[in-house]
């Protein structure tokens, strides 16, 4: 009992103080994940805690447990429109993009370390890819809301990068430990096999198990087991198979998060525990299998790889697999610089330990001093970056609360406080009331009126709404007053996508815009200008006037703010 109380209180301890630690530091823009990973070095057997840990086996199936839960975790907070936008993008990036990228840094460690060009490009995969944990844990604690172009690119990419990764990694292991043997056609059907059947069991066990979900009755911190044991169930089954059950993992998430399924906020807040737990727990093992005397051995290689990564491979990655796409050179460059690398690499550099492949160690602290600096300087200058390269948009008001309904499925109750000075301060609350969104009650000084009672809307009051979920900006508009740093990035004032090209002309009294755009509206004007998938951000200019989208749906500008010359 001792030794059990002993190993509860070191466990418990170092999770309170790694969980202690990363709730602080967002206020000094330390990426929390760090923290993890700095405390269970603190721990480790160069530490203070003097602990030590050389597992790899039991650090490789923590790691792969909780990177199922985040990547589900991060599936269930995607929206279908929001996958529709990036994954293009995403998918070249997650396989060109992780190609190039490993084979740069393996050319280049080829050459710096002098070793066989196998160990070289064994190390660029394992590194090559970008982290889901860090890349969700990072930009949703950096305080900034980014554009959902470039937002739902680096986030899917994340997802979806893991099997090209993997692929080479164990490809490359595979030559280490058997060169004789055939690695022609046999390893083109693996890449396919991992993709495919990670795809399509994640898909369809994604379908089964919010069917599922749909039809049982739980309180939220049961429906969260459910959906955690259910993708582990996906995560195992497809990895049985031969596909990838991270990627599988990942769309059953998504697939989960938009047939409802009851991910309403409370479900999704106890995923967001689970993932916490998950993401701390592994990056927490993670320090205490690192060294940190035998990190200076091979430092100067590790700081020239971490270099060339950054400022070289990966920005070349992007560049290449983003060309046949419609992104800003501001927007190229945010996505190269916030490729982060976290627990995905260490768990890769796993793999050639044990397969007992030579110089193995040298790769496994390369990859965790590339993991360190990428934290650190990619992490931790995530908003500034955002905001230099303007791609961070002013955050939204959002809902209190948002339940998914079980039928119909594309509609969710939405409550939203009214704030003083509002558009939809002094209005009668019947007259919000649209074809695809209707005000259901309203909730003032714990007396609640209905539509029929005819109440005005006043400061205060909480509205809750019928509505699809992407309807939730145009509802924070009418509920929310605008701040400074939203009027100066919008304008003072807003208008409709269906508004015709000329009327604003018209009432504004600029120059006529060129013949082509005379007949068409706001809405067409994006299109015509940015693509059929505009985001909240875009900006088109109207003869001295500017249009930024405000409020988008299904690609369609739906509201735009306006800003007048001069």
């Amino acid at each position: 009992m001792d030794s059990l109380n002993l190993f509860l209180l070191i466990g418990t301890g170092l999770m309170f103080t790694g969980l202690l630690l990363g709730s602080l530091s967002a206020r000094f823009g330390v990426p929390s994940l760090l923290i993890f990973l700095v405390v269970g070095m603190v721990a480790g057997e160069d530490g203070l805690g003097g602990i030590e840990f050389d597992d790899f086996s039991t650090a490789y199936v923590i790691g792969n447990i909780a990177l199922a839960v985040i990547l589900l975790d991060g599936g269930l907070r995607t929206r279908l429109s929001t996958f529709k936008l990036g994954l293009w993008p995403a998918l070249s990036l997650a396989t060109l993009g992780v190609a190039i990228s490993a084979g740069l840094v393996g050319a280049f460690a080829t050459w710096l370390m002098g070793v066989d060009w196998r160990v070289g490009l064994l190390l660029g995969g394992i590194i090559g890819s970008t982290d889901a944990a860090a890349v969700f844990s990072v930009i949703k604690g950096a305080g900034v809301r980014l554009n959902e172009r470039v937002a739902s690119t680096l986030e899917i990419e994340s997802g979806l990068n893991d099997p090209m990764a993997i692929f080479i990694t164990l490809m490359l292991v595979g030559m280490l430990v058997d060169p004789d043997a055939n690695w022609g056609f046999g390893m083109i059907w693996t890449l396919l096999q991992q993709f495919g059947l990670g795809a399509l069991l994640g898909l369809l066990l994604g379908v089964v198990i919010s069917e599922l979900l749909l039809r049982v009755r739980s309180n939220e911190g049961l429906h969260a087991l459910l959906l955690c044991s259910g993708g582990a169930m996906v995560f195992a089954i497809t990895n049985l198979a031969g596909g990838s059950g991270f990627l599988a993992i990942y769309l059953t998430g998504l697939v989960a998060g938009n047939r409802g399924g009851g991910t309403g906020d409370n479900v999704l807040k106890s995923m967001d525990s689970m993932a916490w737990l998950a993401q701390s727990g592994m990056f927490l093992i993670l320090g205490l299998l690192v060294t940190p005397s035998r990190l200076t051995d091979h430092l100067m290689w590790a700081l020239a790889v971490a270099g060339f990564l950054m400022l070289l491979a990966r920005p070349v990655a992007v560049w290449i697999s983003l060309l046949p796409f419609r992104f800003k050179a501001r927007e190229e460059v945010f996505i190269a610089w916030t490729g982060l690398r976290g627990a995905v690499p260490i768990v890769l550099a796993v793999f050639p330990l044990l397969a007992g492949v030579e110089q193995t160690y040298l790769l496994f602290d390369i990859t965790l001093v590339v993991v360190l600096i990428s934290l650190v300087g990619q992490g931790a200058s995530l908003r500034f970056m955002a905001r230099r390269m303007k791609v961070s948009i002013p955050p939204s008001t959002e809902p209190r609360q948002t339940v998914a309904l079980a039928a119909p499925r594309d509609r969710y109750l939405l409550q939203f406080e009214v704030e003083t000075g509002a558009k939809a301060v002094g209005k009668p609350l019947a007259e919000l009331s649209e074809e695809d969104r209707t005000p259901l009650m309203l909730y003032r000084e714990h007396k609640v009126h209905s539509p029929r009672d005819e109440p005005v809307i006043e400061a205060g009051d909480l509205i809750s709404w019928l509505a699809p979920l992407a309807h939730k900006p145009a509802l924070s508009d009418l509920c929310h007053y605008m701040s400074q740093d939203e009027k100066r990035y919008y304008g003072n004032f807003s208008v409709l996508g269906k508004t015709p090209v000329a009327q604003l002309v018209a009432v504004y009294g600029v120059e006529s815009p060129p013949p082509l755009w005379q007949g068409l509206t706001v809405a067409e004007l994006f299109t015509k200008q940015v693509g059929k998938q505009a985001v909240v951000g875009d900006t088109v200019r109207i003869s001295g006037l500017r249009l930024r989208a405000r409020s988008v749906e299904d690609g369609l500008v739906v509201m735009a703010g306006l800003k007048l010359p001069g």
